[in-house]
């Protein structure tokens, strides 16, 4: 996982100019949960790469860079209270049990205007995103796509789940 870390790094020096790839593999060997979160990224075609680094926080940022929504992670509804409530058809899991199983977090609505305004990304799917507490209270969730050269942020049922709707997620360290 390393080696396809670096070598997306590598591939995108440009944006981190003042980041030092010896200092963000040691961080990485220090934390074998995130490495593992990552793993599990990959092995779901979320394609992880570096998104950037905060300084207030002293935390390097990976994120999925796939195209499209992660193809090993569609068919999935919002949270396991919205798979629950489904009377027919429930799908085997949820966006935020496999979240939290992998411990890793979905992007919220501020990271995916990061992460599109970096690449494209969802031009042809919608990926889950981490709800405000209000409008999941009220049974709902958001999502977000690329049309139009946009980005779109939507709601609908947490309940709701499709083949062409996956999700996000980011790890920090």
């Amino acid at each position: 996982m390393l080696k396809i870390l670096k070598q997306r790094f590598d591939e995108h020096k440009s944006r981190f100019e003042n980041l030092d790839w010896q200092e963000i593999q040691q961080r990485l060997e220090e934390n074998p949960t995130a490495l593992k979160a990552l793993e599990w990224m990959e092995a779901t075609k979320g394609e992880p790469a570096l998104l950037g680094y905060d300084e207030s926080k002293d935390r390097y940022i990976f994120t999925d860079f796939s195209k499209a929504s992660p193809k090993g992670r569609v068919k999935v509804c919002y949270d396991q209270q919205a798979r629950e409530s489904r009377k027919k058809f429930p799908p085997e899991t949820s966006a935020m049990e496999l979240a939290q199983e992998h411990q890793v977090e979905l992007l919220d609505e501020a990271t995916y205007r990061q992460l599109q305004a970096i690449t494209p990304v969802d031009l042809k799917t919608s990926s889950w995103l981490k709800t405000p507490e209000k409008i999941r209270d009220l049974g709902g969730a958001i999502f977000g796509d690329n049309h139009y050269e946009c980005v779109f942020i939507y709601h609908n049922g947490a309940d709701s789940y499709y083949s062409n709707r996956a999700f996000r997620v980011k790890v920090e360290l």
